[in-house]
């Protein structure tokens, strides 16, 4: 290589073979230039050229500003209150608690609902155990008041029929009318909870509405047993009452007479029995029913006694129907004489025939012709009380037989001193003959209550 007048040679020297030749500079690479002009702004790149308008070309350039301008303004931002995000993190962890709340809420919702209708269940098996024993208990007060004479059963339930009225509670007559109660079976207890459901609450309504149902069939079961409950009663104090003003009359029988009630209890004839003498307990939480109960057993323990008493008193007419005296006791014109007489009897007005029945119990003690009497019959009752019947056209006991109350001994006759069919019937105490009236009016008045 030789340089001759500053130009370069291409041709070798020979003393420049060894050497690194110079490095050729590289062709000119493409560049990208944006040139102006008065038409608008020319971008040439790679041998093309891009031509704008001013307008566009300063929004292109506006627009990229902006939005390096944005993005450095949000990175800054995000950089420097990062509080946002722990906002938007806190935000998204209430509304998850919140979430959760609202969910035990619900749970604890739906585990008052079960507890309720537990508590329902078990409240409505309560009452229902209490209408059954209250029923068991008014059954046997019916049974007790069926032992009573007279009463009937009013320990039934049925619901009064349409249009007909209760009984009132305060009346005195029993109930004829035998009733039954059906009980409404207790709801299965499983079909009555609701689903445990972690979210969702059926609706309260309907179930609600059922219980309210069961409970008003407890109130009109209660209101029935009531009702019984009152009828019970007023038949026991009906028969109470009944039985103490009985009690009074019998006693008063005897007062009457001027009997001795005690002497003739003790000359009563007993039958044939007997046991252990276990007295009767009254229990210390016995309820009203119980102690008017026993009021009354006693009272008709007393009554029964009384009437085995009386049934030796001869206050029962001894003839059938209508009572017609034609003569009455005391002192009287004789129908034959025609002089002043004691009439130790009663006559009375009957046809020839007519059946005579005894007055009282007692042992035939004379049966056949006495004197004026004609065919008579005398019974003893004891305790110095007797009766005669007298004027008989026939004669159906003998000496010794046992009578019973209205047992016919004979039949109306004329026999003897009478003037036509008629009985003479006399009533003695100790041999004395007192008064028959008397104890007419006091069987009258036994009879009348």
């Amino acid at each position: 290589m030789s340089y001759r007048s500053g130009h370069y040679s291409d041709h070798h020297h020979p003393q420049d073979y060894g050497r690194t030749p110079p490095r050729r500079p590289a062709p000119h690479a493409a560049r990208a230039a944006a040139t102006v002009d008065a038409d608008g702004y020319t971008i040439a790149h790679a041998g093309k050229q891009v031509r704008f308008g001013p307008v566009v070309f300063w929004i292109v350039v506006g627009t990229i500003v902006l939005l390096g301008i944005w993005s450095a303004a949000t990175a800054t931002y995000f950089a420097f209150r990062d509080d946002v995000l722990t906002r938007l993190i806190a935000r998204q962890a209430e509304m998850q608690y919140a979430y959760e709340d609202r969910i035990a809420e619900l749970r604890a919702k739906v585990d008052r609902t079960t507890s309720r209708q537990l508590l329902d269940q078990e409240q409505f098996d309560q009452k229902l155990d209490q209408i059954m024993r209250r029923q068991t208990a008014l059954e046997s007060r019916a049974t007790a008041l069926g032992a009573i004479p007279d009463v009937g059963a009013t320990g039934s339930i049925r619901p009064p029929a349409r249009g007909v009225e209760p009984p009132a509670s305060g009346s005195l007559k029993p109930s004829p009318i035998s009733d039954t109660v059906i009980f409404v079976a207790p709801p299965d207890r499983e079909a009555r909870l609701e689903s445990r459901a972690p979210i969702v609450i059926k609706p309260q309504q309907n179930q609600f509405a059922k219980v309210q149902g069961v409970d008003n069939v407890l109130v009109r079961l209660q209101n029935s047993l009531d009702n019984v409950e009152r009828r019970q009663m007023a038949a026991l104090s009906a028969v109470e009452v009944s039985m103490e003003s009985r009690v009074r009359r019998m006693r008063g029988v005897f007062t009457d007479l001027g009997l001795d009630m005690a002497q003739l209890e003790a000359a009563t004839p007993r039958s044939a029995i007997g046991g252990p003498f276990v007295p009767v307990k009254l229990p210390a939480d016995a309820g009203a029913f119980e102690r008017q109960l026993h009021r009354i057993n006693i009272a008709r323990t007393q009554m029964q006694r009384l009437n085995a008493t009386l049934a030796l008193v001869p206050y029962r007419k001894p003839v059938v129907g209508e009572v017609e005296f034609t003569s009455g006791f005391g002192v009287r014109s004789d129908p034959f004489l025609g002089r002043p007489a004691m009439h130790t009897g009663l006559d009375f007005r009957a046809a020839t025939g007519d059946p005579v029945r005894a007055t009282a119990n007692g042992k035939v003690v004379s049966s056949g012709w006495q004197g004026g009497y004609g065919r008579m019959v005398e019974i003893d009752h004891g305790n110095g009380l007797s009766t005669r019947y007298g004027h008989l056209s026939e004669i159906h006991v003998r000496v010794g037989d046992v009578v019973r109350i209205g047992q016919v001994i004979g039949a109306v006759g004329s026999t003897g001193r009478s003037t036509g069919p008629h009985l003479h019937y006399e009533t003695r105490i100790d041999g004395d003959p007192v008064d028959p009236q008397k104890f007419l009016r006091a069987g009258v008045r036994l009879s009348a209550g």
